[in-house]
């Protein structure tokens, strides 16, 4: 009897020693997303693709933005290993402004949190300034 109960609990260690090799990997294909400059209404819509390269399901348990204007969408699915997928984030181009925004992804990778950056610039056509209307008409002349 006491060597089955040996035999088991080595068993039950081992089991555990491997399951613990096994995670998920996040590599995003860029952690930054330029918008450049685009104009007042514009789509505010972008994708960040990344994909798990680990070997264990990467689970997405939370994706939060560092101000109101941005709105990302996480997986509700996991990623499978090898497979892909993509947080959609959608910027408020009504707001006229430089955009510095994070989005922090949460998971059960081998890097659990990680910060992901927007930036650009929004401008509004209507309001371009002197100088800028200047130039034009100097420009078509």
């Amino acid at each position: 009897m006491k060597k089955v109960i040996t035999l088991l609990f080595v068993g039950l260690i081992t089991f555990a020693i491997n399951a613990q090799d096994k995670v998920a990997k996040i590599e995003f294909e860029s952690e930054t997303i330029d918008y450049g400059t685009v104009e007042k209404g514009a789509d505010g819509v972008r994708v960040f693709k990344f994909k798990n390269t680990g070997d264990a399901p990467l689970i997405i348990s939370k994706v939060k933005s560092s101000c109101g204007c941005t709105v990302p969408k996480k997986p509700e699915e996991p990623i499978m290993p090898g497979a892909t997928g993509e947080i959609e984030v959608k910027y408020d181009t009504n707001r006229v402004m430089p955009i510095r925004k994070t989005i922090t992804v949460t998971s059960n990778a081998d890097r659990p949190t990680v910060a992901l950056k927007i930036k650009g610039n929004v401008i509004d056509p209507d309001k371009t300034g002197v100088l800028e209307k200047k130039k034009k008409s100097l420009i078509e002349q």
